[in-house]
């Protein structure tokens, strides 16, 4: 529709729709056209006669049909996503679904989700050739949270962050540092203060790490993964720390506390200003 209203030369554009999803009308504003749907979602502005009306409607589309996918959510929706901001296309259903281990019949309902929100782009054979990584995945955190969609708890390490990296480097442990502290060498705001870190099982992870369980003072947050991809494709510094991927930490951050929001956003410039530094 966008392209079709680029032909035409005109003050003002109004594209309509029975629903417009929030990422339509993202891209709408985006384009300097107005939008209008049945819900009351509404924007026009005009230069001659001077006028902005604005009004907000539904939030989810109350005529919906039955849809192959209709949220973000879950471990299927992350598996999927992490691998289309992992990798860059060209590729199709198949090779990106062994990419990332999953079901291609799964991963094709995910597609056409993402592709009607406009996140990715497909040629005429479905392949995919095109994706918005740093849209995807903020669309992605619109559905999941690391506090929410992951099981946490937090610990204290009474000598602090440096001895807690001592600890996982000399470990037994599969696990996978994220938040701040894997932001360091890529886009530091501030001297983290909290370390997160992925582990398969809590208890253990503790035990071996020799952690104190705490509700204030709270320097460590483990977490059980809503999916093992958090363990997948991972970095490691010279010392041995290893790191999740940066799609996943930035995604991790956007749903934080406190700063953790701009450290997001300082890591998406940063990774997009060095795609070839992280993206395979």
């Amino acid at each position: 529709m966008l392209a079709q209203v680029r032909r035409y030369p005109a003050d003002a554009a109004l594209i309509m729709a029975p629903y417009l999803t929030d990422r339509a009308r993202e891209l709408i504003r985006q384009s300097g056209s107005g939008y209008a749907d049945a819900t009351g979602n509404l924007r026009l502005a005009l230069r001659r006669p001077a006028a902005f009306i604005t009004s907000s409607g539904e939030s989810s589309d109350p005529w919906r049909t039955a849809r192959r996918l209709r949220s973000l959510k879950g471990a299927v929706a992350g598996r999927g996503i992490r691998a289309l901001c992992d990798f860059r296309p060209p590729y199709g259903v198949r090779e990106l679904a062994a990419r990332a281990n999953m079901i291609p019949g799964t991963l094709s309902r995910l597609l056409v989700f993402l592709e009607e929100e406009a996140l990715i782009r497909r040629d005429g054979r479905g392949r995919v050739d095109e994706v918005d990584w740093p849209a995807l995945i903020r669309r992605w955190t619109a559905d999941y949270s690391f506090s929410e969609s992951n099981e946490t708890q937090g610990f204290l390490e009474p000598r602090g962050l440096v001895e807690l990296e001592r600890k996982l480097v000399a470990s037994s442990l599969r696990y996978a540092v994220s938040g701040s502290l894997a932001t360091r060498s890529t886009s530091p705001v501030a001297p983290p203060r909290l370390g997160v870190v992925y582990v398969e099982a809590i208890p253990s992870a503790a035990a071996e790490l020799k952690l104190t369980p705490t509700d204030s003072g709270t320097n460590v947050i483990l977490a059980e993964p809503f999916d093992s991809v958090v363990f997948e494709r991972q970095r490691s510094d010279q010392g041995g720390l290893k790191y999740a991927a940066l799609p996943q930490v930035a995604a991790d951050l956007m749903t934080g506390p406190g700063r953790s929001p701009n450290e997001a956003e300082a890591l998406i410039r940063w990774m997009q200003d060095n795609e070839g530094a992280w993206r395979a």
